[in-house]
Formats: C-alpha cells, structure tokens, sequence
C-alpha cells in the first residue's frame, strides 16, 4: 500500500519494510530503499487523493502524466470501472500514475475542476489537464483514451 503526501508517494521496501518517499519529480525513474538499496517497483496501483495540498502537489510537479479517476462510493458505475482502472495502474507502472479521487470525500477538487458526472477520468500532464472522458470504460478503452489524449 502507498499513500502520498505534498512531496510525492510513500511506501514501505518489501525487503526490509522501511518507509520511502518516491518524489514526484522522480516518477518514471528507478528509486532505491534508502536502507537496503533494494530497487523500489513502480506503483502499479491507483493512490487514493485525499486533499488538494497533495492533489496540486502531485499534478504539478509529477514527472510521468497523471490519470485522475474521479468516482464516489454510491456509484454504481463507479465500482465496475474500478477494476478496469486497477488494470491500466498496473499496465502502465513506471510510465503513468493513476490516482483517485473520491468526491465525496474531496468535493473541492469536483467542484474546482467542474466534474458533474462521475466516473470521469481527467489525464494531467506537466501540471495542466489535457483530456477528460465521463462514463464508465473497460481497460483497453482507457488505454486508448490516454493514447489518443498524449498524441495531441
């Protein structure tokens, strides 16, 4: 499990359990265990948002593109797309970060970005939003749109 903060993602070593930040301006890059030197797997899954500090944080200073899942528990399309989403985490470790964010719990970040139907799925790139898709779509579906949104 990783969690993030306004520098960028911590997570424990699988070796020897230490707790790393992997900074934003980093992602995309080989990070090491600051204790044992082991070498750190990218996140392979979304990271769960859960404030604007960490949200401004994270899109403007990311070094890989950020796809930003925006959903709620009480949807229903919400929870099919999530596996889907989990997916593409994992396909495109390294390369892209998934994030999610609840908008029941962040309703700022909703409002400030003007999400009216969810899931919607907003691709950030060099801290700006370069797509975004509303609706609930399967893994190959995202990948296309990511694809489409980073030809541009």
């Amino acid at each position: 499990m990783s969690e993030l903060d306004d520098r960028g993602i911590l997570l424990n070593c699988p070796k020897c359990g230490r707790r790393n930040r992997m900074r934003y301006e980093g992602l995309g890059k080989t990070f090491r265990c600051g204790q044992c030197q082991s070498e750190l797997e990218p996140v392979g899954e979304p990271v769960d948002v859960h404030n604007d500090l960490v949200f401004d944080a994270l899109i403007r200073h990311s070094a890989v593109p950020v796809l930003v899942d925006f959903w709620a528990p009480w949807c229903g399309p919400c929870k099919m797309v999530a596996p889907e989403v989990r997916k593409v985490a994992n396909e495109t470790a390294g390369r892209l970060l998934v994030a999610k964010v609840n908008t029941e719990e962040v309703p700022t970040l909703a409002q400030r970005f003007r999400v009216t139907a969810i899931p919607t799925m907003t691709l950030f790139q060099n801290g700006l939003e370069v797509a975004r898709q509303a609706g609930a779509m399967p893994a190959p579906q995202i990948r296309k749109f990511i694809e489409q949104a980073q030809r541009k």
